[in-house]
């Protein structure tokens, strides 16, 4: 029987691994370097899985890069296929930095006050990667010596903030951690350009629509300060 080839592509695509899709995505219509993360080991006979770092007492487990390590990162397509290949679980880690998105990211329970405080503000957000334990709000690029200077400027913020910039990662989804599954709370928009291809215009994929860090940064100090309990939802 002869055999039919475009079917055989449809059920090949199909069947691919949800992290080989999402690394794909990010790598090539993205342009955001990855990376695959260390894992989990399979569950023990109290049903727990540690990180398969060599670390027992890894602080994030499963949900950073072990081997390769994070300069590893890359957009080169054949390289993240051969990873998910071999490794097709693995956490999709992103690269924060340098021409990558960066993220500010705070516990999941003031995360989520954070987000409906800057929804009422009118504040226009980027994708947010949640986590049962922290919540991520993508950014724009940013390097070390701007946000320095941001944060000089404020007279206070969260406690609980942190920075995910140069020399940084983030897991994205659809990865799972010790910490639980990752998901988006706020899925990246499917923006596409025009591009002349020749010498008609194409649509091509482009990257999601990042807000500059120096205003998430000033809104989420002032959804603090104008919480009604004094700003703790935000703190904690």
């Amino acid at each position: 029987m002869r055999e039919i080839l475009g079917r055989r592509r449809r059920l090949r695509l199909r069947d691919r691994p949800a992290q080989l899709d999402a690394a794909l995505t990010c790598a090539t219509e993205w342009q955001w370097p990855v990376l695959p993360g260390v894992g989990l080991q399979p569950a023990d006979g109290r049903g727990e899985r540690g990180c398969a770092c060599p670390d027992p007492e890894c602080a994030v487990p499963g949900a950073h890069p072990c081997d390769p390590g994070l300069l590893a990162a890359t957009t080169d397509p054949r390289m993240v296929r051969w990873w998910w290949t071999n490794r097709p679980t693995a956490p999709v880690v992103l690269a924060t930095g340098g021409q990558a998105p960066c993220a500010l990211s705070l516990p999941a329970v003031a995360g989520a006050g954070a987000l409906a405080e800057l929804d009422r503000m009118g504040m226009r957000l980027g994708p947010v990667v949640a986590t049962p334990t922290r919540w991520s709000l993508l950014v724009a690029p940013y390097t070390l010596e701007r946000l320095g200077e941001l944060l000089h400027a404020q007279d206070w913020v969260p406690s609980s903030l942190r920075f995910h910039g140069e020399g940084g990662y983030l897991v994205l989804p659809p990865s799972e951690t010790g910490a639980g599954q990752v998901r988006w709370e706020r899925a990246p928009d499917r923006v596409s350009r025009l591009r002349l291809t020749g010498g008609a215009p194409v649509a091509v994929a482009a990257s999601p629509w990042l807000p500059d860090v120096g205003a998430v940064l000033d809104a989420l100090v002032e959804a603090s300060n104008s919480a009604p309990d004094g700003g703790s939802r935000l703190a904690y």
